[in-house]
This record gives structure tokens, C-alpha cells and sequence, in this order.
């Protein structure tokens, strides 16, 4: 039985690769940082589930700023492929914490692959979480041979994490693969995300629970996809006989306006009734257009996406709808009006 070591698992990539780890067969083990609270929700689940294995899910206590925790993991554990999906994610806050952003985004990298070596682990296959925001301003579309040029924090430690994952990848023979993910979302994406916060409003408003949704850019274009189809490429990477770099994506853009449409559209309502743009939602510098090229995946991997923008949309609707069902059940006091564009 192959040995997985999820960073990160708590999130919503974590919680998917999870799944799709114990439905073929692995021990999955699972790093997250102790907090005052609970917060394994995107996993409890799966220790209910009659479908899914849920005795062979661990959860170990860790952080990618604490070298000596991710030791103690990998000498205890000895996984057989790691997937280092641990990250400060949001594009926004990353210019109100850039020195955490890079500490954990960046540097946590390097601490894991250090420990890596440490542990003499020469077998392990290593999954590095790479991000659309390394390209920043660079134009559309974007592939494997597109110069980075970020434009956050966030995107700028993701560049450092991808080419110190290529240094020891060349360095150490380290079979160390890259994922360049664009933007991919479902129902269990964060609500302080821009597309869990339309969604989320959309639903909200349509109920009475909520009257406005306050948004930066609405202009700027993303490649949206399903976060359970890009797991999938997670895997498949680890499974090829020689490491390397891909592009993960949909190769279709939409602005955050066709979302707020289709999502506000869902429930018959017109987006322009209940959606304003306030500025101090905009970033210090913003990301006009994403543009996924994955045709080096489909080629190599064989991997291509499953699920459409329009369906992906009508997935976090129907669950949201939902949540704000119970909500309302519940007394309706639940998060505010205010949203940004990430």
C-alpha cells in the first residue's frame, strides 16, 4: 500500500486529493497546523463515509515554518509521494502579510524539501503546488514556455517555491513535478474567495439573507476550472517515470462579471440589482487576464478537464443554495454583505 503525504489537506485541493488517494488504494496522511478551533471540516466527512476508507486517513499536527515538525512527519510517516498544497492562498491578503506569505508560500517549500533530504527519502515523488499569479502581467495564453512576471506577494513567493522545487529537482535528482494550477474552485473553496463570495451572495440575496455584494475588479479574466478534475493532474504527474512542469487549466477565460452573471442567473435574479464595485476591494496591482494553455498535459499526461465553467458554476450554486437553505432554517445570521475581488 503506497504511503501519501498531503500539506494542506484541511483546504479544498487538500480535501479532494484526499478522496481521490484512498479511492485508489493509498494510506493517506495529512499535515495541519494546531489552531484554537476545529478546522477539518473539508475531511470529517470522509471518516463517515461507507465509500471512503476513512481508517486509513491520518492527521498529523505540523507547519511549513516549523522545519523540526516536518522532520518529525517524514521520519515517522516515509511517505511515498508528497503533495505540497500547504500555502497563505489568498491573493489579496498576501499584500497585507507579505513577509508571512513568503515565510509559508515560499520558504515553507524549501523546508519540505530540505527535510526530504534530511530523512534520506530518495524514492519520494514530490507534488509542488505551482500558481496562474507567477505569470501576473505576462499575456495570454499562457503555457510551460510563458516568462513569469507576478504581481502580488502571493504570485512572487509561488515563483520562489517553483524554482527552488527545479534547483533540487537538477540539483539532487529529486523526482519533484510542478503543478501550474490556474484558477480552480468548487464548493468547498474558501467564502473569502471571489467565487465562493458570488456564489454564496447569490444565493444569500435570493433568500432575503443578504441585500448587496460589494466587489473590486470586474473586469479581470480568469481560467476557471473544477478543483476535483485538477487533483486528478496532481496524481497523474507522480505517476509519470521522469518529473517536469505543467500547466493545469481549462483554456477558456471569463471575467469575474460573467460569473456574477451566471451565478446571480441561476436564481432569476440580474446581478446589476445587487452587485456594486467599491475600490478599496481592488489590489495594489491587478491581474487583467489568465489564460491556460494545458496542451503539454493532454499530450503527456493525457489529462484534460471534465467539468465546463457553466456546469462548474451550477455545482457551487446548488450547494450554496443549500447552505443558505439551512442558514435560514437556522435563524439566518450568518456572514456579512461585503465581498472583494479577491
Amino acid at each position: 500500500m503506497k504511503k501519501a503525504l498531503i500539506t494542506g489537506i484541511t483546504g479544498q485541493d487538500g480535501s479532494y486529493l484526499a478522496e481521490l488517494l484512498l479511492q485508489k488504494g493509498y494510506e493517506v496522511h495529512g499535515v495541519m497546523r494546531r489552531a484554537s478551533t476545529f478546522n477539518t471540516e473539508r475531511v470529517d466527512h470522509i471518516y463517515r463515509d461507507p465509500h471512503l476508507p476513512g481508517t486509513r486517513l491520518f492527521l498529523h499536527f505540523g507547519d511549513l515554518n516549523d522545519a523540526s515538525s516536518l522532520n518529525t512527519i517524514l521520519r515517522k510517516v516515509r511517505p511515498d509521494e508528497i503533495y505540497n498544497l500547504g500555502a497563505q492562498s489568498h491573493v489579496r491578503v498576501s499584500f497585507d502579510v507579505p513577509e508571512y506569505t513568503g515565510e509559508v508560500t515560499g520558504l515553507g517549500t524549501v523546508r519540505l524539501l530540505e527535510a526530504v533530504r534530511d530523512t534520506g527519502l530518495e524514492g519520494t515523488r514530490i507534488y509542488q503546488a505551482s500558481s496562474s499569479e507567477m505569470f501576473g502581467s505576462s499575456l495570454p495564453p499562457q503555457s510551460e514556455e510563458t516568462r513569469f512576471h507576478p504581481r502580488s506577494p502571493y504570485g512572487c513567493a509561488k515563483v520562489y517555491s517553483f524554482w527552488i522545487s527545479v534547483n533540487y529537482r537538477e540539483s539532487y535528482g529529486m523526482h519533484v513535478s510542478n503543478g501550474i494550477l490556474f484558477n480552480h474552485e468548487s464548493p468547498r473553496r474558501g467564502e473569502t474567495f471571489v467565487t465562493r463570495k458570488i456564489t454564496r451572495a447569490a444565493s444569500r440575496i435570493k433568500l432575503g439573507l443578504q441585500k448587496k455584494l460589494f466587489l473590486g475588479n470586474l473586469e479581470a479574466k480568469r481560467d476557471w476550472g473544477y478543483a476535483k478534475d485538477y487533483v486528478e493532474a496532481m496524481w497523474t504527474m507522480l505517476q509519470q517515470p521522469q518529473p517536469d512542469d505543467y500547466v493545469i487549466a481549462t483554456g477558456a477565460a471569463h471575467s469575474v462579471r460573467d460569473l456574477c452573471e451566471r451565478a446571480f442567473g441561476h436564481v432569476g435574479l440580474d446581478y446589476r440589482d445587487f452587485v456594486e464595485v467599491d475600490p478599496k476591494y481592488y489590489r495594489p496591482t491587478e491581474v487583467d487576464y489568465l489564460l491556460g494553455d494545458a496542451s503539454k498535459a493532454a499530450n503527456v499526461l493525457g489529462w484534460k478537464p471534465r467539468t465546463t465553467f457553466a456546469e462548474l458554476v451550477q455545482i457551487m450554486m446548488e450547494s450554496d443554495m443549500a447552505l443558505a437553505q439551512r442558514e435560514m432554517r437556522a435563524g439566518g445570521d450568518g456572514p456579512g454583505a461585503h465581498g472583494s475581488g479577491e
